[in-house]
């Protein structure tokens, strides 16, 4: 973490002796940044002639893209390494940016078939950074989420004209969390889930929202225990489209304290057969909280299409929340459309100064309590 003043002579410093070596003309420059308006690092090299497109750090806390970006990021990328075997790509991350670049660089060697197998992928990169980074800026273990993406760019062989797949509407109807995991300490859990992403009702607005949210009442939440459930079933019935992220959280007697159960990031226009099925080694999860979850631990995400049949429309908000509701005609449980504090998407255009929306705090925007 360099003050501003240091900034500009390290990264200057870099500059000078790749430009020695090398044609400023032969340089792509991709910067994952922090989301500052007049960002730093794209003055340092707009100063040198050499404009920086800028990607964010996270998506709604996942230290990831939306596959969007994956596919603009892929299609650059390829197209000017195939321009000249001179031309290279240079790529910073700001403070944080670690965990979604080495993401970025793994999904362009599946991308351009230099490795065929996902986590090998992911493992080769992570070699050329010092052990524990990921760690050190992502509190939860990103892998799980990086993985399931890393896939999505591997159908891209299958089918190369068909990818990346138009993004799919469905209602979110229910999760069902099969054996209990262990966050109060004697075997239980008071589960509640979020659910962001874009809003259904906005098809031109990508920027994500909060969809739903379990509210924190007695009605809603209760006490699960491994020897009393076998099976919890949350209903949410919430459409959603694109690039979702849900989180799963577990709250004290009071509903003050939450920690992280916990989170998962996908996209509806790969979900098949309207089912989504979650093992304790797919979903993203505290560093040091793997024990608490039994080997059987399953998470089951079931989505119904959007129909003729069905309605999707907003109501007044009740209780504390002062944003509409996004729900079907038959919902039991009223998300709410905040405006999440995450990352909004932002313009795919190659600037001299890549803007963004507020920076958030690192390692997450969100507090994760261990």
């Amino acid at each position: 973490m360099l003050e501003e003043d240091e900034l500009k002579p390290y990264i200057g410093g870099i500059l000078k002796q790749l430009l020695a070596r090398y044609s400023i003309d032969s340089l792509m420059v991709f910067n994952f940044e922090g989301g500052k308006k007049n960002n730093q690092t794209a003055r340092i090299f707009s100063g040198y002639n050499m404009s920086a497109m800028g990607y964010p750090r996270n998506y709604e806390g996942c230290p990831l893209l939306t596959l969007e970006m994956i596919h603009h990021f892929l299609r650059s990328s390829e197209s000017w390494l195939s321009l000249s075997q001179d031309n290279y790509l240079l790529i910073h991350s700001e403070y944080g940016g670690w965990p979604v670049l080495a993401f970025a660089l793994a999904a362009l060697l599946v991308y351009l078939r230099r490795c065929k197998d996902e986590r090998k992928a992911l493992e080769m990169i992570h070699k050329y950074a010092p052990p524990g980074l990921v760690e050190l800026y992502s509190p939860l273990d990103p892998a799980p989420s990086h993985l399931r993406y890393l896939k999505y760019v591997s159908r891209r062989h299958k089918s190369p004209e068909l990818w990346p797949p138009a993004d799919r509407t469905l209602n979110l109807n229910c999760a069902i969390i099969r054996t209990v995991p262990n966050f109060d300490g004697e075997g239980g859990c008071r589960p509640i889930f979020r659910i962001y992403g874009p809003d259904p009702l906005a098809p031109h607005d990508s920027s994500a929202k909060v969809l739903f949210s379990t509210p924190k009442t007695d009605d809603f939440v209760q006490l699960y225990t491994q020897e009393d459930s076998e099976i919890i079933k949350i209903n949410i019935r919430c459409p959603v489209r694109g690039d979702v992220v849900m989180e799963c959280v577990s709250v004290d007697e009071d509903f003050k304290h939450e920690v992280m159960v916990f989170r998962v990031m996908f996209s509806t226009a790969f979900v098949e057969d309207n089912l989504l099925l979650l093992d304790r080694d797919q979903i993203d999860i505290l560093w040091d909280t793997k024990h608490r979850f039994p080997v059987d631990f399953r998470v089951e995400v079931i989505f119904s299409e959007i129909d003729a049949t069905t309605s999707i429309y907003t109501s007044e908000p009740s209780g504390e929340s002062e944003s509409n509701h996004i729900t079907d005609a038959a919902s039991e449980q009223n998300g709410l459309n905040n405006v999440h504090d995450g990352f909004d998407v932002i313009s795919m255009q190659e600037t001299e100064i890549s803007n963004g929306t507020p920076e958030h705090n690192i390692p997450d925007s969100r507090s994760v309590q261990t």
